[in-house]
């Protein structure tokens, strides 16, 4: 904000910190005082399920990513994120925690998710 010479430029802002899947999901498991139960399903297989996750699945979440935060860092050198994940995820469990109506779930997702970990649990996985 501010900066001319970042006119028309196009930035993700996001932190340093590497994490695997699994590390987020722990993370936030953590957070949320419960113990992650990671299953791992081939995304091509819940696309299979349930199609309408196939675009973000197939095309954006399917591996691992490290954001390269160079961009930013050049145009405004001091730009450092000082929040870490753990930190982040457990402010934003608190968020949710401090009013009820923030905790919602969305019953067509679980409802999916259920039907996606049902199908793996009886194919060959």
């Amino acid at each position: 904000m501010g900066n001319e010479q970042a006119l028309g430029e196009a930035f993700h802002i996001t932190s340093d910190e590497v994490l695997t899947w699994n590390q987020i999901y722990q993370t936030i498991a953590e957070a949320l005082g419960v113990e992650a139960n990671i299953v791992h399903i081939a995304s091509d297989f819940i696309a299979d399920v349930d199609p309408r996750f196939a675009g973000s699945l197939l095309g954006d979440k399917t591996w691992s990513v490290v954001f390269d935060n160079s961009k930013i860092k050049k145009f405004v050198p001091e730009f450092e994120a000082f929040i870490p994940f753990r930190e982040g995820i457990r402010r934003t469990v608190e968020w949710f925690d401090a009013e009820e109506g923030r905790r919602n779930v969305d019953k067509d997702l679980n409802d999916a998710m259920n039907r996606i970990l049902a199908a793996y649990a009886g194919s060959d996985g």
